[in-house]
């Protein structure tokens, strides 16, 4: 199963519930999608930190070059998210004016998750 969320962990659905409430209340593993822009690491490891405090498992985490210009340091800031994260990275995904899925899915690696 997979469940897409957008805007962040934390963001509310409604008045009580947020777009966290249904990975907790299934219990299932998650992927975070890691925007590279600046304030990434922070981002990226405070998420993290806010998925285990929900009792969930970070099963890994992807690099997703959403913007044409490539952040700067973005290789410095990936070893380091790659270093932290306690997860694995399962891919960097390139930025692509048009997107298709078929072209993305190729830069993943997801043979850990499938062993796991």
């Amino acid at each position: 199963m997979l469940i897409e969320g957008a805007g962040g962990w934390r963001v509310p659905l409604n008045e009580r519930e947020t777009y966290s409430s249904l990975p907790r209340e299934l219990g299932t593993p998650v992927i975070l999608v890691v925007s590279l822009k600046l304030g990434c690491i922070n981002h990226a490891l405070l998420t993290a930190e806010a998925i285990r405090a929900d009792g969930l498992f970070v099963a890994g985490w992807v690099a997703n070059r959403a913007e044409a210009e490539t952040m700067s340091c973005e290789r410095e800031t990936l070893d380091y998210l790659r270093s932290h994260m306690a997860a694995p990275c399962l891919g960097e995904l390139p930025w692509l004016a048009e997107p298709d899925p078929v072209a993305l899915a190729s830069h993943l690696d997801l043979k850990y998750l499938i062993e796991n």
